[in-house]
Formats: C-alpha cells, structure tokens, sequence
C-alpha cells in the first residue's frame, strides 16, 4: 500500500469511516446496490434496514393534494441524545451536532427513532442513474457535468466533488411550486414570517434532460408577505458550469419598478431575506458551482441524521409550534440512523468565501445534503446546517421539508420551508421557459 493510501486510510479509521468492502463498478447497480448507488443491505445489526425500494405507493388515508400522511406515526423514540450524554454517541454525531448540544445544553437534543430507508423516485431516474454512471464525466477542474441527463451523474463516486454533484443535480420533480415560510427569529423567539412563492422548472430532470445546453434549472422566487417585503422578486437562469457560463439572476424591485440584473446572486452573497443568516449557495443546504472549494470524499459513515420529517411537515401545527429560541422545537424533529457519505471542502488558495470550510453530510439513498458544517477564517464551527426531508411519495421523490441554518456565533437561526398552513408542495405545474423570462419578471412585477 502506497503512503498516500496508507494515510487517508489511517484518517478514515482514525474518523470511524467505513469505505465500501470491495470497489463497485457500475454492474452492481440494481443490484448489491441501489440504482442510486447506494449499499441495498442493511448494515451488521440491522439497525439501519435493507432498501426494498422505499416508499413505492402513498400510505392508506393520503388523498392527492393533502398534506402527507405520516407513514411512521405509531414509532416511539428509542432513546434522546442530550448534552449529558452526547459523548455516549459521538462517533455518530456530525461535529455540527456536537457543537449545537453543547451551545443549547437545556434546550437542544435529538431524538432519535427506528430507522426507515423511504426513499425512492421514478424508474426513468432510475435507468438514467444507471446509464450515466458509464457516460458521465467531470469537466475541467471539476467545475461542471459532461455527457450526463435526468439522473444522478456519479452514483459511484470517485472524488469528493462529484458527490456535491450529485447533491446539486440530484432529482427533485421537473415542474415544481410551493409557498413556503421563512423565518428569521431573533434570540428571544420573536419573528415575522415571511411568506415565499417559489417556481421551479428542473430541466436537467426532464424527460431526455438538457443535451446540449449548460442550464440546469430555472427558478422564480417572490416575497409575497410581510407587506413591507412583498414585491420582491428573483429569476435564476441556473447553469451547470458556472466557470464556462456565469449563473444569468434578474431581480424586481417593487418600489423601483424595475427589472435588473443581478450578478451577484450566487456564493457568499446573502440568501434571499434571511437577515444576513445564510449565504445564497446554502439555499437547498448547497446550490450552485462548486469552483471555490477543493472536495475531499472523507468516506462514508453511520449517523444520526434528521429524516422521515413527517410530524414536522404536520398541518396540525401551528408555525409558533415550531419556532422556538436559538433553535426549532427538537420535540417534533426526528432524526434515524442512516449511511452518510462524507465531503469536505477547503476554500482554495486565491478565492473568497466567508466559510473556509464546510463539511457535508450526504444521503447515500437520495443525495440530499442532510447536515451541514460551516467553518469561519480562524477554524471555528460558525453555522450548521439540517435538513429535514420526507418522501413526497405521490411523486415520488425524497427532498426537504425544512431546512434550518443555525448561527452558533449570533445564537440566531434561519429556516425555510414551512408548509404547515400553506397549500401542498405541487409536482405538477405546466410551467415553460416563457414563464421564466425577464419579460414575465416584469409582467409579475406590474399585477
């Protein structure tokens, strides 16, 4: 063994990372493992299950259009890590769990349940998932996707930047609406929820992809609540290499009344209306280039991560149920023992970032960025993300419900996504490119 190998595999077991027992090849997909690429077995004491095609059809009592039925509601807690007992647990925790448990001794902790490998997507994800993990490759310097449409590009990944890939085209419907909630509360809990009207056309996910073209998406965000906000609205042109091709971002500006361009709306500029708590790329937990990082694949683990979010997504509650101070209500989020492929990446020498590190946690069965590590310029853990997903299952398609960015230097927090009292998540919209031209930004802008 070379002293390159003998390192990083010192560094994996000094870290209680676990590598895949044998190299696989694009023929064990469908197989030993997922199409997805990830281990179809359960792990060696089964408490993390085998994967039998997650969620394939809706639970008993879902109606199309309802708010998910909660397909785990009778499963209990099988015990709750607190700031008491956390290092009974550490080698499963992310250091950014670590570093909540001991900011929020009282009041934060994670409860943890059965474990549930729900998710699933359509069979054409499937068949292109496969087909791409003999096509797909890197463009140069990692800075983009080549020869790879509708599925995951990677699922057996080599190199640290090709999971993030996987994160950033991972599949999340083709005609996507939803009006969600944001809130920025301050350290005492109070807030003003901020209402936002998203619209989301996934062109690398439809049918036949995107060959040819370097856009992955086009997204339409507007500010539709408080009134002193309303009005403001943001058009993405999303693509793929961003090096080659720069993110084209429009905005309108109520009291202006006009359309601009907006090139900065991409890195570590601030995130739509979140008060300066999160950046622009950590909307989605992570979106847009890669470029500015080197990505290491540190390997993959076994943690305790938020998943099977259904109570969470609950419309029986109230979104003062949900926000608490200096974090959400831990009693209603649910975290399970699942495979997490591990990224971490360094801001490279000559670029800027306010985070010169970050750290992911991702689902080996969805590609979802499940948690999140932000680093300050002194090494110093300054925000931490998590991501609380479900299985949209009339889809289907696993994917947030509520994502929160917690600001351990401020004791403030970000979140977005709350659907409680809002109409469903909507997969099926007729939306075309039309929808997504400054013109119809401008049209928007005037009703």
């Amino acid at each position: 063994m070379n002293s390159f190998k003998a390192a990083l595999l010192g560094g994996a077991l000094a870290l209680g990372l676990a590598f895949p027992a044998a190299a696989q090849s694009a023929s064990d997909l469908g197989k030993t493992l997922t199409p997805f690429g990830a281990e179809k077995a359960a792990n060696k004491d089964g408490s993390i299950p085998e994967w039998t095609g997650g969620i394939t059809k809706p639970p008993a009592g879902y109606k199309p259009g309802e708010h998910h039925v909660d397909p785990f509601a009778g499963d209990k807690v099988l015990f709750t890590i607190t700031a008491k007992n956390m290092d009974q647990y550490a080698d499963k925790l992310t250091e950014g769990q670590k570093a909540l448990l001991k900011t929020y001794p009282e009041t934060y902790k994670i409860n943890v349940y059965p474990s549930h490998r729900s998710a699933s997507a359509p069979q054409r994800i499937y068949d292109a998932t496969i087909a791409n993990a003999s096509r797909a490759k890197l463009a140069a310097g990692g800075n983009g996707v080549e020869g790879a449409q509708e599925g995951i590009p990677f699922p057996i990944p080599k190199e640290g930047v090709e999971a993030v890939w996987n994160h950033v085209l991972r599949w999340r419907g083709v005609n996507v609406q939803r009006k969600v909630g944001q809130a920025n509360p301050q350290a005492d809990g109070s807030y003003t929820m901020i209402t936002i009207d998203e619209r989301v056309k996934y062109l690398y996910n439809q049918p036949g992809g995107n060959p040819g073209s370097n856009t992955s998406l086009y997204f339409l965000q507007e500010v539709v609540a408080p009134a002193r906000l309303a009005g403001e609205i943001l058009l993405v042109h999303d693509t793929i290499n961003q090096v080659a091709e720069a993110r084209n971002a429009w905005t309108y500006n109520p009291g202006q009344r006009r359309v601009r361009r907006a090139p900065n709306v991409a890195y570590d500029n601030p995130g739509t209306a979140a008060d300066g708590l999160r950046t622009s790329d950590q909307l989605d937990m992570y979106n847009g280039s890669p470029d500015r990082y080197t990505w290491k694949l540190v390997g993959k683990k076994e943690m305790y991560v938020p998943y099977n979010s259904y109570k969470l997504h609950s419309n029986s509650l109230k979104y003062d149920d949900i926000v608490k101070p200096k974090h959400i209500n831990q009693d209603l989020a649910r975290y399970e023992l699942h495979r997490v492929w591990v990224v971490e990446g360094d801001l490279k020498p000559g670029t800027s970032h306010i985070y010169a590190k970050r750290r992911f946690y991702i689902d080996e069965d969805s590609w979802q960025i499940l948690a999140a590590d932000q680093y300050d310029g002194r090494g110093q853990m300054w925000r931490v993300g998590e991501s609380h997903g479900i299985n949209y299952y009339d889809v289907p398609v696993y994917t947030s419900t509520l994502d929160a960015i917690y600001d351990l230097q401020s004791g403030r927090y970000t979140a977005i996504g709350f659907d409680n009292q809002e109409p469903m998540y909507k997969f099926d919209q007729e939306l075309t490119a039309a929808d997504f031209s400054p013109d119809s930004l401008r049209r928007a802008g005037v009703r």
